[in-house]
């Protein structure tokens, strides 16, 4: 086959054989397809699109471009989920010790965060000791052993995708569904998950920016995983304003232990959103009939402490000290706390969570690249939500700073952030659409 034939028929809107893409994506991993060259025909699928059946094909590709973890020998349901990025969104470490504690087997690979977007591993990291990079006999038998583990992707898991993505990273070919459903399809297929649950964000603070894209998309990664003969579920959430009130890893590590300790409503927004996904991801496992089953489930385990026990044992058989569980103020000791004020009196209307995510990388709590060195302890806490009340000169929020490198940029922006208005904005839904 000669590539610039194949770039040239995407180019057309010609539809690609299972044989071609096949070619491409394999001539990529190998070399033999240039950067220029795989840019170019990434740059005309953003364009022309791909028909279901090559979207299908590119994530079969993909995934066969390395490893295919095998998790049968592993008992029951192997289901996994996936958010697509937010900001304090603190779900991963909820939601998946409350489905193992009702039975589940979550056997997860995850990510690390990259500019606004958090990643679960940096959270996990946050505590002393742990070790995310763990071999596939011993993940296997702490999912065994708990129901539940979550550790980093392996070196050889969808090499395609690593190389694509770093590519679409700088050729402006990100914002593409099939090139976006094939690279998060692709990782969880070869991740040997036998059930997904996708988290697709929706709003200011989320690659999708709005329902109707973001239903797309999620449409698009519920038929390739049906279709592959993965039972597979996607919840569209909003990320119009943080979900959590902690941006930064110590401090969404934290939360996430107030959360499985009782220390936070049941009420919040950041439970509903871990009952509503927990509850798909037992449904999918045959664990639980209807929504109410599955969150009597997880309450169940909330209520009684079984999911913080699941979330402390994983942690220490990953080589982390426990004692920041018991004493999770620890994970966010920083040199100094500063408030942000609110410059008005009113309501809390609009809340802008990239600029919240991004500030939170200013402080150094995230990454502007792969290779930038993360602080655990330093962050964002907020102090009020969307709808809330606050008066003039009232902190909304409170930095966790240890350096002042970035910090005026990072303060002006947090300030910028909030929007303060005389009356209180509409109700914004948590949970848009579910999509089966």
């Amino acid at each position: 086959m000669i590539v610039t034939e194949l770039i040239e028929m995407k180019r057309d809107g010609m539809e690609a054989s299972a044989e071609q893409i096949r070619f491409m994506v394999n001539g990529f991993v190998s070399g033999e397809v240039s950067d220029a060259q795989m840019a170019a025909w990434m740059m005309a699928i953003c364009i022309r699109g791909m028909t279901p059946r090559e979207t299908g094909e590119l994530t079969l590709a993909m995934m066969h471009s390395g490893d295919v973890v095998d998790l049968s020998d592993l008992p029951g349901v192997k289901v996994d989920k996936h958010s697509t990025g937010g900001v304090g969104d603190t779900t991963t470490l909820v939601a998946a010790p409350l489905v193992a504690a009702c039975g589940g087997t979550v056997a997860k690979m995850s990510g690390r965060g990259l500019a606004h977007s958090g990643g679960t591993l940096d959270k996990l990291e946050s505590v002393p000791g742990v070790c995310v990079e763990q071999p596939l006999d011993r993940f296997k038998r702490i999912v065994r052993d708990l129901g539940v583990c979550v550790i980093g992707q392996s070196g050889d898991l969808v090499p395609a995708d690593k190389k694509m993505y770093a590519l679409r990273d700088v050729t402006g070919t990100v914002q593409s569904i099939p090139l976006i459903a094939s690279s998060i399809m692709s990782k969880k297929l070869a991740s040997g998950a036998d059930a997904i649950v996708l988290d697709v964000k929706t709003g200011g603070g989320a690659f999708m920016k709005t329902v109707e894209d973001s239903a797309a998309l999620a449409r698009e990664m519920v038929r390739i995983g049906d279709s592959l003969g993965r039972r597979t579920a996607a919840v569209i959430t909003d990320m119009n304003r943080p979900l959590g009130m902690a941006i930064g890893n110590g401090l969404e590590m934290k939360e996430a232990v107030d959360v499985l300790s009782g220390r936070v409503p049941e009420s919040d927004p950041l439970v509903r959103v871990c009952l509503t996904l927990g509850g798909h991801m037992l449904r999918l496992s045959g664990l639980a009939k209807t929504r109410e089953e599955a969150e009597r489930k997880l309450l169940h385990a909330l209520r009684t402490g079984e999911g913080l026990r699941r979330f402390r044992a994983m942690l220490g058989r990953l080589g982390g000290d426990v004692s920041y569980v018991d004493e999770p103020e620890r994970l966010v000791r920083a040199a100094e706390l500063v408030p942000v004020a609110s410059r008005a009196s009113g309501f809390v209307s609009a809340i802008d969570a990239k600029k919240l995510g991004v500030a939170a990388a200013l402080l150094g709590a995230g990454r502007f690249k792969k290779d930038d060195v993360i602080d655990p302890a330093v962050g964002i806490l907020m102090k009020k939500r969307y709808g809330d009340r606050v008066e003039a000169g009232e902190p909304f929020a409170v930095l966790y700073v240890n350096s002042r490198e970035r910090f005026a940029e990072a303060y002006e922006m947090i300030s910028s952030a909030v929007t303060v208005s005389q009356e209180p904005p509409k109700e914004i839904p948590l949970v848009y659409e579910v999509i089966e």
